[in-house]
């Protein structure tokens, strides 16, 4: 394989469902699935075994016990368990466009990683996305989108920019091309050498902070937000507290302040 796509799930069959749909559309097809399960039910193994007969991308189901939120663990067990040199990483709600991983693929460089966005959907049309509408790409279409609810917005230009637009719209954006874990990319050798994942910190920030000690290892980033293209699936967030995120930004701003490059507690875990 050339490239591994890595993204996490914990109990959301029909997410999961809509989302390795969008993988085996992909106009590029020299990948491998890594599906990082943190403590799933059997039902979600069940549907991956029986994706795994009706889709010829290779699929791989790295699951641990449940153990409460642990999803930086998981996620190192899947850069472990990868096959190929480059790894890019989603989430298991983000539908991908079929040209994502051919994106990542043109983009992806010696001595960078490359950062990408999402655009959120709501519920109802989270709800509403039936496999025909992902193979046949509707919803990615913003006449399809604006048909079932999506409201007009500056960000609907997600959908209609290309090419030389799309680059310098990448440009133009002010948003910091960080490690984003719905849509980010870079080597896997790059990944060892800062022993991925922090597995101290639970929800809220542990895809910036790996950034972070990417840019302390001497890594550039590239800005691909308006090329590479997902949706993000709507869904409860019940695992965010305050006792969590202040734990995640002290670990953050360690990181910054002592230019940390290798987390303690990570891959080498494993």
């Amino acid at each position: 394989m050339e490239m591994s796509v890595i993204f996490s799930t914990y109990n959301s069959e029909e997410w999961l469902e809509k989302v390795i749909i969008g993988f085996s559309v992909q106009t590029f097809r020299n990948f491998e699935i890594i599906i990082a399960d943190d403590g799933s039910r059997e039902t979600t193994k069940q549907l991956i075994d029986k994706l795994k007969t009706e889709i010829d991308i290779p699929i791989i189901h790295v699951w641990q016990e449940d153990n409460g939120f642990q999803k930086s663990q998981i996620l190192n067990k899947a850069i472990l368990a990868s096959t190929s040199d480059y790894l890019i990483f989603t989430d298991g709600d983000c539908i991908p466009r079929q040209d994502f991983v051919e994106v990542h693929n043109n983009f992806r460089e010696k001595g960078y990683f490359l950062s990408g966005g999402y655009f959120k959907l709501p519920m109802d049309i989270s709800k509403a996305i039936t496999k025909e509408d992902i193979v046949y790409q509707r919803c990615f279409d913003i006449n399809w989108l604006k048909q079932n609810g999506l409201p007009s917005s500056y960000k609907n230009i997600k959908f209609t920019s290309k090419g030389f637009m799309s680059k310098l719209l990448n440009f133009l954006t002010p948003t910091n091309a960080s490690w984003n874990g719905h849509n980010s990319s870079g080597w896997k050798k790059d990944l060892i050498a800062i022993n991925g994942f922090n597995q101290e910190m639970q929800y809220g920030g542990q895809d910036r902070e790996l950034g972070e000690r990417l840019f302390n290892l001497g890594l550039k980033s590239k800005q691909i937000r308006y090329s590479a293209i997902c949706v993000h699936l709507d869904h409860k967030r019940g695992y965010v507290n305050e006792e969590t995120w202040k734990k995640n930004h002290a670990i953050r701003k360690n990181t910054r302040d002592n230019k940390v490059v290798k987390t303690p507690i990570g891959i080498d875990s494993n």
